[in-house]
Order: structure tokens, then sequence, then C-alpha cells
């Protein structure tokens, strides 16, 4: 039971982080800013993987949520 709570509370915090970074990505996309929305997409892409191999989100949801994220990007460019 011990274990099942860290891992929850882990797990929430992993999910917690990486709404926090795609809200920044979304938030240069906004302001316009491409090299700033590539950084941010660099490093939250990282972090959604991470998480995925982790097991903390399903594989598909993180190339799901990355591919979105870039195409938006991509559209700014």
């Amino acid at each position: 039971m011990r274990q099942s709570e860290k891992r929850r509370m882990r797990n929430a915090s992993t999910k917690s982080s990486i709404k926090t970074r795609i809200k920044k990505v979304l938030g240069t996309i906004e302001a316009k800013d491409l090299e700033r929305s590539k950084e941010e997409l660099y490093s939250t892409a990282k972090a959604i993987s991470k998480a995925a191999s982790e097991g903390v989100i399903h594989k598909n949801n993180a190339a799901r949520k990355i591919s979105r994220l870039t195409k938006k990007v991509n559209a700014l460019g």
C-alpha cells in the first residue's frame, strides 16, 4: 500500500508537470515566438517521452501529444 501511494504521488506530479509544460508551449505559440516555441517543444517532448517510458502515460498518448504540439509549432514557421 505504501509503495502504491508513493507511485501514485509521483505519477500525479509527472502528469501535472507535463500539463504545465504543454501550456507553456501553447503560450509561446499564441505569442508567435517561433524560436522559444521550438525550445519549449524540445523539452516538453523529452518529458512526455520519459513519462511514457516510465509507464506514467501510455506510449500512444505520448505520441499523440507530441505530434499535435509539433504540428502547431511547425504551422508557425
